[in-house]
């Protein structure tokens, strides 16, 4: 049986839904939970080697690619270094769904143009303190990302052999 009251989506909508769910920390959301995003949602574009954002700077906002490439980078003695080059689709900036974060790497994007939909951190964290089976499934989502994360680093500290010293991260 189709319930008559049930709410209705545009056809910009039901597109900037399933734009959403292409981002891992969206994909277990109803279209009514992801419809408390759409106000805060813009879109922003960028040129090549803008910089997103910095490393340490406050994390004001999550990320999500819609059109271009990003790289994350790490700073090692003045010079940038590419952890990962990221595609359309990919969110990034994920610590900003944590109150009083800093980033951890620099953001700066590697093609002519990109286009980012950009959420900001006051309006994610808003959306948490008032739903909390929203938060709780997009930290949940967090942490697998974390976990994943994790697990490739000790893969990787495997497979060099040790040739950092992996105990200075739980210091």
């Amino acid at each position: 049986m189709v319930n008559p009251f049930k709410k209705k989506y545009s056809a910009t909508e039901l597109k900037q839904f399933a734009f959403l769910e292409k981002a891992r920390f969206f994909r277990d959301l109803s279209y009514e939970e992801l419809s408390r995003f759409l106000p805060a949602i813009h879109q922003r574009k960028y040129a090549r080697d803008e910089v997103v954002f910095f490393r340490n700077d406050p994390s004001q906002a999550l990320y999500i690619l819609e059109k271009g490439e990003v790289t994350l980078n790490i700073d090692i003695r003045g010079t940038f270094e590419t952890i990962i080059k990221l595609k359309e689709g990919n969110p990034f900036g994920e610590n900003s769904m944590l109150a009083d974060s800093k980033r951890i790497y620099t953001a700066i994007v590697s093609t002519e143009e990109a286009i980012l939909w950009v959420i900001p951190n006051y309006a994610i964290l808003d959306i948490f303190q008032n739903n909390q089976k929203i938060r709780a499934k997009m930290m949940t989502a967090l942490a697998a990302f974390y976990n994943q994360t994790n697990q490739q680093l000790f893969s990787s500290y495997r497979n060099s052999y040790g040739f950092f010293n992996l105990g200075q991260m739980f210091e």
